[in-house]
């Protein structure tokens, strides 16, 4: 087996953990929290009660709102600002993946200067961080957990993927009573986004024993949890999407993505997509597009959603897909682009693909794809 690495913060999990978000903070010698976070958190209530727990801990903090889905750099340039002006350091973040990616963000202009777009691509953040602690109010995007961070280029109206493993936050805290709070439409995004991370993740070129078994017990238990999740809101249920959530992290942040995952940052970027709209249209027709170079573990994928094997490799992986097809379509998503984007922007798709074959994403697809082949994947599924 080749050299490999696999980087994950220290988690704390379960329900309840967010009560030890001060002592977090103050294990990392927190005198003053840089606190990150958005209106739909607030309005939930979790940022009072994250507040209440800090102030019970005898901690400062400064709140710093300016959190949008899909993050901005300038949010984040601002939010850096905020955060030297009034002397913070270490950062807390509650929220999806939208609030970890702006904390991200923040802790890297803080600490290394310049602008968010100098440091997109892979390991060009030189300086360490300021300390963060994570804590997800998602099951899904995997954020606090990973070595990655997606800012929005507002004047390229590009997702950018800045990659680096001083991007792994100290602290993750995943507390599965948060997702009580969420509407059925977050549940099956956010989980359909954290099977979208386990499928490539498992097909990544640099995938290793370490990140494939996370994959696939992460597709597991989405395929078997998120229905009866969506179906009874039991905290059993949602229980499971977080560890599964979690897995998909732990196994996308160290085997990296994909050409799906390449096109859902360009399309995000351009019409403001969360990636959780975007997965159930690309998905299989990027695994359909890799069937060829990554036959058997497909056929792996296969084997798990179905429950069993069939005659051959290739069959099992194409039954799979299909299978995969039918779960994304019991649900309320969109299953084609022209569901999301009109008729007079498609246009706009040839120079999306020219961008995103250029995301590092698309440097561990197991199929080499030119921007011309993921044109036609848009169009096959238009």
């Amino acid at each position: 087996m080749n050299i490999t690495k696999f980087a994950i913060p220290e988690i704390i999990f379960g329900r309840g953990s967010l009560n030890y978000a001060g002592q977090c903070a103050l294990r990392l010698g927190a005198r003053k929290v840089f606190l990150v976070s958005d209106a739909g958190i607030e309005k939930a209530g979790w940022v009072q009660r994250l507040m209440d727990i800090l102030k019970k801990e005898g901690v400062e903090w400064i709140y710093y709102p300016g959190v949008t889905p899909n993050p901005r750099d300038v949010q984040v340039e601002q939010g850096a600002e905020f955060y030297l002006k009034n002397g913070a350091d270490v950062i807390v973040a509650i929220g999806g993946g939208s609030a970890m990616d702006t904390a991200k963000g923040i802790a890297i202009i803080a600490s290394n200067g310049g602008h968010i777009r100098d440091y997109e691509g892979a390991n060009r953040v030189s300086r360490p961080l300021p300390p963060m602690v994570l804590i997800t109010t998602t099951a899904g995007s995997g954020s606090d957990i990973s070595q990655f961070c997606i800012i929005t280029d507002v004047k390229r109206a590009v997702k950018m993927s800045i990659i680096t493993r001083t991007l792994v936050p100290n602290i993750s805290i995943v507390d599965p009573l948060i997702l009580r709070t969420k509407s059925e439409t977050l549940i099956i995004q956010s989980a359909i986004d954290a099977l979208a991370h386990a499928v490539e993740a498992y097909t990544s070129t640099i995938a290793s024993p370490f990140t494939e078994m996370q994959s696939l017990k992460a597709i597991d238990l989405i395929f078997t949890y998120l229905p009866r999740a969506v179906e009874t809101r039991s905290i059993d249920c949602l229980e499971k999407l977080s560890i599964a959530a979690v897995s998909a992290s732990m196994a996308f942040s160290n085997a990296s993505l994909g050409a799906e995952h390449a096109l859902a940052h360009s399309l995000g970027g351009r019409f403001d997509m969360r990636h959780g709209v975007v997965h159930p249209i690309l998905l299989t027709a990027v695994m359909r597009f890799n069937l060829d170079y990554a036959e058997k573990k497909l056929a792996d994928i296969g084997r798990v959603v179905l429950n069993k094997t069939l005659d051959s490799p290739r069959e099992t992986a194409l039954a799979g897909i299909e299978r995969l097809e039918a779960f994304f379509a019991s649900f309320n998503v969109s299953l084609k682009l022209r569901q999301e984007i009109s008729e007079k922007d498609k246009h706009i798709l040839k120079s999306i693909c020219k961008t995103a074959v250029n995301d590092a994403c698309n440097l561990t697809n197991p199929r080499p794809a030119s921007w011309q082949e993921l044109l036609a994947i848009c169009q096959e599924v238009w």
